[in-house]
C-alpha cells in the first residue's frame, strides 16, 4: 500500500512544468526582439514624417566622393591593393587561430596532436608568404 504522506506527481505534469519554464525564458527573448523591432520602426517612421522633402535635380544626382558623375562608369583600380587586403586577411586569420590553439595546447593530453596541427597550419601560411615574396608583393616601391 502506498504511503499517503508522499504525493505522487504524474510524469506528464513534470514535463509540462519544464516545458512552461523553457518557453517562458524564450518568451522574454521574443518580447525583447519585438520591442527592438518596434523601436526601430517608430524611429524610421518619425524620421520619415518629420524630414523635409524637397527634391531638386542636384539632390537626385548620383554622388560619389564629391565628384560629379561624368564620363564612363569604368574605373581602373590597381590590383596591389587587393593583394595587400588579402595578405592582411591571411595574417588576421593566423592570429585568430593562434590564441585558441595556445589554450588547447596548454590542456593536458592535447600537446603533441595540436603541435603537429599548428605546424601544418603555419606551413600553409609560410607557403603563402613565400609565394607573395616571390611575386614581389612585399616590396614597397
Amino acid at each position: 500500500m502506498p504511503d499517503p504522506t508522499v504525493a505522487t506527481v504524474p510524469a506528464n505534469a513534470i514535463a509540462s512544468v519544464l516545458a512552461a519554464d523553457y518557453f517562458r525564458s524564450y518568451s522574454v527573448v521574443g518580447l525583447l526582439a519585438v520591442l527592438g523591432v518596434l523601436f526601430v520602426a517608430v524611429a524610421f517612421g518619425a524620421g520619415r514624417l518629420l524630414r523635409p522633402v524637397v527634391p531638386t535635380p542636384e539632390k537626385l544626382l548620383t554622388y560619389e566622393c564629391g565628384v560629379d558623375p561624368v564620363g564612363e562608369g569604368w574605373a581602373h583600380t590597381q590590383v596591389r591593393y587587393y593583394v595587400y587586403a588579402f595578405l592582411y586577411v591571411v595574417f588576421a586569420v593566423d592570429s585568430i587561430f593562434l590564441f585558441p590553439w595556445a589554450t588547447v595546447f596548454a590542456a593536458a593530453g592535447y600537446g603533441a596532436t595540436t603541435l603537429v596541427e599548428m605546424f601544418i597550419f603555419l606551413g600553409f601560411l609560410a607557403v603563402g608568404l613565400l609565394y607573395a615574396y616571390k611575386k614581389g608583393v612585399l616590396e614597397w616601391t
